[in-house]
């Protein structure tokens, strides 16, 4: 099983490790619970190596990015990140992912994980005189994330870039590269270097306050920030239409999976999205049951929102549907929810 650069570093830290897409990576540290307050009050690092980069460029890469993506990468210019979506044919989602455009003529595309592979074949295939370089097996990705984060990667890198933007900097003589992105909802970036560059930075987050963190309180994170998770959330069959997603679809030019997409517009919606709080500490778990009035549905996502004190999910529902009646099934009682919109939790 593959393992992150920074795998000894973790072990020296006391990780408890876990197989994440196929990776070993670490949990948590200790208390997922303490890491997550970390990131909401201060300043916490996350090791996410096991994630997808590569760079594309050289000829023939502009138009076949349009091509494949659903957003329209022409609204940014060189040092900007857009959040946008591969699909396929039927409009369904192979991967949501970000790309950094670092210069003119290079973007470096992040999907998830899993589906690194996947994504990077789909835009070979899609262009084969462009330059495509896989990162992922000579570099380290982190994440620093928290309301204290810009300042703690100001002070050892010299700068820090703004939301999704996107710089070079340099740390001990060596290159990073860093975006204004993270999975959390906190305020943060996220990196590329090189292992050794990677590992120093790391120690020296460490040293400096900053708490490692597993990704047992990144997942906790994105699901309070309202975030959602491929193979879970999002996949193959699910549009991002029906994923209230509607703003990273630009209908002003052809891309894969535009089509499908048009005709659902047109015809409707089979299910949509829908976020929800408990009136208490229960739990509405992944798989759990869904519905409101006739509509039926389950949860993708659940978990307790130690922000709120009470449980937080989403799920699909079938077309129409009555948010206001809407209940989700635990331990053989239907419970009534409230509806949320967008993020569970804000930072005020």
């Amino acid at each position: 099983m593959p393992q992150s650069p920074l795998h000894h570093y973790h072990q020296e830290l006391g990780a408890r490790f876990v197989d994440f897409g196929g990776w070993e990576m670490p949990l948590s540290y200790g208390s997922a619970l303490t890491e997550h307050r970390a990131v909401r009050e201060g300043t916490g690092w996350f090791d996410v190596s096991h994630l997808g980069r590569f760079s594309w460029s050289g000829e023939g890469w502009d138009p076949a990015l349009s091509r494949l993506l659903c957003n329209d990468h022409g609204r940014i210019g060189p040092g900007r990140a857009q959040y946008t979506m591969i699909l396929n044919s039927r409009g369904g989602v192979i991967d949501d992912l970000i790309i950094w455009k670092r210069t003119p003529d290079e973007v470096t595309v992040m999907p998830n994980g899993v589906n690194h592979l996947r994504v990077m074949e789909a835009f070979g295939a899609a262009e084969p005189r462009a330059d495509l370089s896989d990162l992922r097996p000579v570099t380290v990705s982190l994440a620093v994330q928290g309301p204290e984060a810009p300042s703690r990667v100001e002070a050892l890198l010299g700068s820090v870039p703004g939301p999704f933007r996107v710089m070079k900097a340099a740390y001990r003589g060596e290159e990073v590269w860093v975006a204004g992105t993270g999975y959390t909802g906190e305020r943060g970036v996220e990196l590329i270097a090189d292992p050794e560059t990677g590992e120093a930075l790391a120690r020296d987050l460490t040293a400096s306050g900053a708490t490692p963190c597993g990704l047992a309180s990144r997942d906790l994170l994105r699901l309070e920030a309202g975030l959602m998770l491929w193979g879970h959330d999002l996949n193959d069959d699910i549009t991002p239409l029906e994923a209230g997603l509607d703003w990273t679809v630009r209908f002003n030019r052809d891309f894969v999976g535009r089509e499908a997409l048009e005709r659902s517009r047109k015809e409707g919606l089979r299910r949509r999205l829908v976020a929800f709080r408990m009136g208490d500490r229960r739990i509405p778990r992944e798989g759990y049951a869904l519905r409101a009035g006739q509509s039926s549905g389950a949860v993708t996502s659940g978990n307790f929102s130690p922000m709120l004190g009470v449980g937080i999910g989403m799920g699909y529902l079938s077309t129409p549907f009555d948010a206001a009646s809407l209940e989700v099934e635990i331990r053989g009682r239907w419970v009534p929810t409230e509806v949320v919109e967008g993020a569970f939790y804000r930072r005020g």
